[in-house]
């Protein structure tokens, strides 16, 4: 059973906005001078899911690009490029 990566980044942003959400609305009604490091853990937590999230995301976009083709350069051997006229 292979679990699915995009239902995991899915999770994952959904935490992100929800523990952001959270962090601020108790900063905001906390009202103190320690209200930003009474909830850093929750900032922390959003955080850490959105460099978790960013980074699934990053493999998923190296994973779809094509490769480049590889042009092999033709060889013009025996074919003398004509000489530039003079102005």
């Amino acid at each position: 059973m292979r679990f699915d990566r995009s239902l995991l980044r899915t999770i994952l942003f959904s935490l992100t906005v929800v523990a952001m959400v959270i962090g601020v609305y108790q900063t905001v009604l906390q009202d103190d001078q320690n209200a930003v490091r009474d909830n850093y853990w929750l900032f922390t937590f959003a955080f850490s899911f959105y460099l978790i999230y960013w980074y699934l995301g990053r493999k998923d976009r190296e994973a779809a690009k094509p490769l480049p083709k590889k042009s092999t350069p033709v060889a013009s051997v025996g074919k003398a490029k004509p000489p530039r006229k003079k102005r």
